[in-house]
């Protein structure tokens, strides 16, 4: 996260380390079943946003992603390409949110000790 690493879309994650991410305020994000940066198109030259991380997010939500590849600025015209896809959260409990929207464990403590 301060690297301004805000979420990390993979095909899977090992237990410890997508609990890592969460505790470090990074969401974890996996494909769809059936996707994967392959059939989407996607080469990790990509900007993404993240549509559907709210106050009320609950565990495991659906959330939408739109990953847009860079305008090549070659003068023909070209447009940018825009790829829209569905991934899940993997924040598995309300803990785990609770740690995500204050920006991981650490942060979560402070604002408890603060409260």
């Amino acid at each position: 996260m301060l690297q301004g690493v805000r979420a990390v879309i993979a095909e899977s994650f090992e237990r410890i380390h997508r609990s890592n991410l969460v505790g470090m305020g990074v969401l974890p994000l996996r494909f769809m079943d059936g996707q994967n940066p392959e059939s989407l198109g996607l080469d990790g030259s990509e900007t993404f946003d993240i549509a559907g991380l709210s106050d009320d997010m609950a565990p495991q939500s659906v959330v939408a992603v739109k990953a847009t590849k860079a305008d090549p600025s070659t003068g023909s015209g070209q447009m940018a390409k825009v790829v829209e896809f569905q991934a899940k959260a993997l924040l598995n409990t309300s803990v785990e949110v609770n740690y995500y929207r204050n920006g991981g464990i650490l942060h979560t403590v402070l604002r408890n000790l603060v409260k």
